[in-house]
């Protein structure tokens, strides 16, 4: 009887400091969404990402006219005239498509472009959620914005408000 108590009492004791623990969360979108930098970061990344998304459209287009045209003159050429209007089509076609991984490949010029302008204000925000954390007591603040890892939460521990007020920004 008295180690069933004993071990009641441990087993209890033991389970208070989860208890103690606190957790919030934030949501990095809302948050980052309600920063004029960050939008205005995002429209420049996004004109660029059209502008280069265009030029490569025209480029295709040239491509294709000159592929039209290489079939509707291929019966008048000789076999020396067509492999060097063939080697042509597919030269273009290869520039186009490094071209297109230089401008949006995974170590490309968007990819670059985004680290230069949004990766600060990211970085700015993880800071001001860590120090929130810290000042707050919290064990652990959830983002929200990533919807695997949160299944529910509770609108009232939504720390998102508190974190753009510590960046400064009133909502």
């Amino acid at each position: 009887m008295k180690r069933l108590v004993f071990l009641t009492l441990v087993l209890a004791l033991s389970a208070l400091p989860l208890a103690a623990q606190k957790f919030a969360f934030v949501d990095t979108e809302y948050i980052l969404n309600n920063i004029p930098a960050y939008k205005s970061a995002q429209g420049q990344i996004e004109k660029l990402s059209a502008d280069w998304q265009k030029e490569i459209e025209a480029q295709y287009a040239e491509i294709e006219k000159l592929f039209k045209n290489y079939q509707a003159e291929k019966v008048m050429l000789s076999e020396d005239m067509r492999k060097k209007r063939e080697g042509e089509i597919i030269q273009k076609e290869q520039t186009v498509k490094d071209l297109q991984k230089k401008y949006f490949g995974p170590e490309g010029e968007l990819v670059k472009k985004q680290q230069e302008l949004v990766k600060p204000i990211q970085d700015e925000v993880y800071k001001a959620v860590k120090e929130m954390a810290v000042e707050g007591g919290y064990a652990a603040i959830f983002d929200t914005a990533s919807d695997a890892s949160v299944l529910y939460a509770n609108p009232k521990q939504d720390r998102s408000d508190e974190v753009l007020e510590k960046l400064g920004y009133k909502n």
